[in-house]
């Protein structure tokens, strides 16, 4: 089977690329961090977001990539969604696109024909009206007492105060909660333009709140943590190529007895290694598009292993470009610290390496 990019799906990623890069430069990234100095400059005060990028997103039609026509959006699959978050994380773009426009979508589409309240999200997603983050937290059951197939356990969300609604995967129930309902507490993390939040899950969540119950709200649920990890994989990878874009071009300039560091064997063996394992992981990203897109049935199974990989590749690639970098590679000034804390938050976010590994044990040994 064929993983490439159609055409069009090449054109809609360069174009999304271009927008990216006129709204969501390093500068733009800084201003999202909320503490100034840790962001290594700009104003300070953010909130995890960059002014500009979304309602530009949606005014392309990404944000209602996955929304059904008869709600506005553009109907279309998983498979054109994910090639565009691999240029949100070239960018270190921190707003929650594949929150919203893959993760709420997938839960919304199956609570649609049976919650009016579905219907008319999809239609505000498609039109850029409205921003969602998405929770899977069960409180009845620690991260250590689950097993590896069933969805990692989160009580942190990033940018929670400027998002419009949170969608709280529990145990057999999806919930829709105003953010204004959570008691939440900000909490350091490290990539500041997440801007994350830590949240109590109420003891009892009312019947007006719930979208889904029962095994409709697990089997959505599943199908949007699925979504959930592939989209931070896809993050990851474009984070992966930014970092080693940004580090052969370092390579190139900088010299050290009279010569270009990029011409020691020592700094190309490195490079090598990292930029082979991000090529190696992009195919299963794309692999696990298309089997979430035709609801193949060993979806999960691509997905823990495209996330497995990604997670892996993008701490290999920060770190080849922290150590080429030296010590310049660890000020908060220079830009590689954008988009290395956050492939290094990303890279645990919806599972880690381990836990995807003990995924993809657990489904294999199931057959």
């Amino acid at each position: 089977m064929r993983f490439a990019l159609t055409e069009d799906q090449v054109e809609f990623r360069a174009v999304v690329r271009g927008l990216l890069a006129d709204t969501c430069g390093p500068d733009e990234l800084r201003a999202a961090w909320p503490d100034a100095e840790t962001a290594g400059g700009g104003p300070g005060g953010g909130n995890g977001r960059v002014p500009g990028a979304w309602s530009a997103l949606a005014e392309m039609g990404v944000l209602g990539i996955m929304v059904p026509e008869a709600q506005g959006g553009l109907a279309m699959t998983e498979e054109d969604l994910v090639p565009l978050l691999l240029e949100a994380g070239w960018a270190g773009l921190p707003d929650p696109l594949a929150a919203t426009a893959g993760v709420a979508v997938t839960l919304l589409r199956h609570a649609s024909s049976s919650e009016p309240r579905a219907d008319e999200l999809l239609a505000q997603i498609a039109a850029g009206e409205i921003s969602l983050g998405c929770v899977f937290s069960n409180p009845a059951q620690s991260e250590s007492m689950r097993p590896a197939s069933v969805v990692a356990v989160s009580n942190f969300i990033p940018a929670a105060t400027s998002l419009d609604q949170i969608l709280l995967c529990l145990e057999d129930s999806v919930h829709l909660v105003d953010p204004a309902s959570l008691q939440l507490e900000r909490v350091q993390s490290v990539d500041g333009a997440r801007d994350l939040f830590h949240f109590v899950v109420p003891v009892e969540m009312g019947e007006s709140t719930a979208l889904l119950t029962g095994a409709a709200a697990q089997a959505a649920t599943l199908a949007a943590f699925d979504f959930a990890a592939l989209g931070a994989a896809a993050e990851l990878i474009g984070l992966s190529r930014r970092m080693l874009e940004m580090t052969i071009l370092y390579a190139t300039e900088r010299k050290q007895f009279g010569v270009q560091i990029g011409s020691f064997q020592a700094v190309k063996h490195h490079l090598t290694n990292a930029s082979l394992a991000v090529e190696f992981a992009e195919p299963l990203v794309l692999r696990a598009a298309n089997s979430l897109a035709l609801g193949n049935p060993q979806a999960s199974l691509h997905v823990s292993m495209a996330k497995a990989k990604a997670s892996a590749a993008a701490k290999g690639a920060a770190a080849a470009s922290l150590q080429v970098h030296g010590a310049i590679g660890y000020t908060v000034e220079y830009d590689l610290h954008l988009y290395m804390k956050r492939s290094w938050a990303l890279a645990g976010e919806f599972g880690d390496v381990e836990f995807h590994r003990r995924r993809v044990s657990a489904e294999l040994l199931a057959k």
